[in-house]
């Protein structure tokens, strides 16, 4: 069987349902398609929504200025005040973000998806996509089993890949100089995350703090990653670590050990001492779960014929702090935009899609190649490092200025007179002071991101030259 529409958005997560939304909205014939039942829209793995849940403000005032959508209870869990960074040695802290919350993520999931079919998008729940159809170089639909495991093909104009980081669609595109179709496992983290109800020992906001997300850096726990504990209501706390396979291999390896993600993950609940009596939230069989994230930059196109991805699918996490919710929101608004505009014109191809590129760059992505090498410094950075650098190296407004992708004007005279203690010091802030250089270069050179397809093959080129040698300078080296 063969069913024709003039967009079919895979994956009916943050960015497949707002797509869905926005590209319904315009009077387009919209199919949204979805592995889950409709009462587990946007559930990841069999383990439930694992994440953060944690979304700026100004996210959420994106969605209501494109969309007119409004949020609150109960999809909106928690507001925090911000994000801290915190050392290893628990010593110094940066602060950073501003005002935002921890989600319900079922409910908010449920109220996006409600809103794309509330515009008039056709909801089938319960279907696999296995692959694209691919016919003369474009993507024209997708094919795949419904409910009863009954093979049926779809076909689009456009098809909108929101599947998350394992999609089918991406992986199985021809091959093409545009859209990569695999990620480096060394771009991906594992994580492991957990929602407690638990009691308050004592105060300290260094473990606990019922005002701000806390972020905790230790390469012994987190080895290439961090550690996280986000408040949530009604004495509910979501805590996880993120690790990178290849520096966990070398923790492990230094220090004799075996140890796992899930290992780490219970070292990290233990080694939070205010948090008592905790217990699993039973809620949606939501409370214990692990996933994987990108935490590089964004695939440097998101467009081929017929073809756009947003959300994980194009590996848009933050690059630092493998927040996925922000630029999954943006861009699902974004692509449902582009794609509107492509059928509009009458051009599907990559060159009638490339404007959801320039779109997207413009208003998340073009930060997120610096964000990269700043993430490869950090990861060649030990505890005894990382609690140096955060005392010595950066003041808070230069640290803010790096969590945001802006590069800090280092005011060197100064510090050169503060870092006295040893050689490792030394060449700790002198690499720092490359990947400020290398964080400039990039910033500029998404500020020239090409406008069409021309050029495009270059471009990519230095972009990919210069990260690579960032990547060779600073090899994972947690303890």
């Amino acid at each position: 069987m063969e069913e024709k529409y003039d967009i079919i958005v895979a994956g009916a997560g943050l960015s497949g349902s707002l797509a869905a939304a926005v590209a319904a909205k315009s009077g387009l014939n919209v199919l949204l398609l979805d592995r889950n039942k409709p009462e587990v829209v946007g559930k990841k793995t069999n383990w439930g929504w694992v994440c953060g849940d944690a979304v700026a403000n100004d996210h959420l005032k994106f969605i209501h200025e494109k969309l007119g959508l409004s949020f609150g209870s109960p999809e909106l869990d928690y507001k925090v005040e911000g994000v801290v960074a915190i050392s290893p040695n628990m010593q110094h802290k940066y602060r950073f973000d501003g005002e935002g919350y921890t989600l319900d993520r079922p409910k908010f999931e449920a109220k996006l998806l409600q809103m794309a079919i509330k515009n008039g998008a056709h909801y089938v729940p319960e279907f696999e996509v296995e692959s694209p159809i691919i016919e003369n170089n474009f993507v024209t639909g997708i094919f795949g089993k419904d409910s009863e495991k009954r093979h049926k093909e779809y076909k689009a104009k456009i098809t909108i890949d929101a599947l998350g980081i394992a999609t089918s669609i991406r992986r199985k595109l021809p091959q093409n100089p545009y859209v990569d179709r695999d990620v480096d496992i060394n771009d991906v983290e594992s994580t492991g995350r957990y929602i407690y109800h638990f009691d308050l020992e004592r105060d300290d906001i260094n473990y606990y703090d019922p005002k701000n997300a806390l972020i905790h850096l230790n390469q012994n726990i987190s080895p290439g990653g961090y550690g996280w504990v986000f408040p949530k209501s009604n004495n509910r706390v979501n805590i996880g670590i993120g690790v990178q396979k290849r520096s966990l291999d070398m923790r492990n390896q230094k220090l004799g050990t075996k140890d796992t993600l899930h290992t780490l993950m219970d070292e990290y609940v233990r080694s939070i001492p205010v948090l008592k009596n905790l217990k699993l939230d039973p809620q949606d069989n939501n409370g214990k779960g692990y996933w994987s994230v990108a935490v590089r930059r964004q695939l440097e196109s998101l467009v081929f014929n017929g073809y756009m991805g947003a959300g994980d699918s194009m590996a848009m996490p933050n690059p630092i702090s493998a927040g996925g919710i922000g630029p999954a929101l943006v861009a699902g608004i974004l692509a449902g935009e582009g794609a509107v505009g492509a059928i509009q014109d009458g051009d599907v191809s990559i060159n009638g899609l490339w404007r959801y590129n320039v779109a997207f760059n413009e208003s998340y992505g073009k930060k997120t190649a610096g964000l990269e090498v700043f993430r490869v410094y950090l990861q060649s950075l030990n505890n005894d490092l990382i609690n140096y650098g955060m005392k010595m190296f950066l003041t808070a407004d230069e640290a803010n200025d790096l969590s945001y992708g802006r590069v800090p004007e280092l005011k060197l005279a100064t510090k050169f007179k503060l870092i006295l203690q040893g050689a490792q010091n030394i060449t700790a802030f002198s690499n720092l002071i490359y990947v400020v250089k290398k964080m400039k270069e990039l910033n500029e050179l998404y500020e020239r991101y090409p406008k069409s397809t021309d050029g495009f093959v270059e471009w990519r080129r230095k972009v990919e030259e210069t990260v690579h040698e960032a990547k060779s300078r600073f090899p994972p080296n947690p303890l």
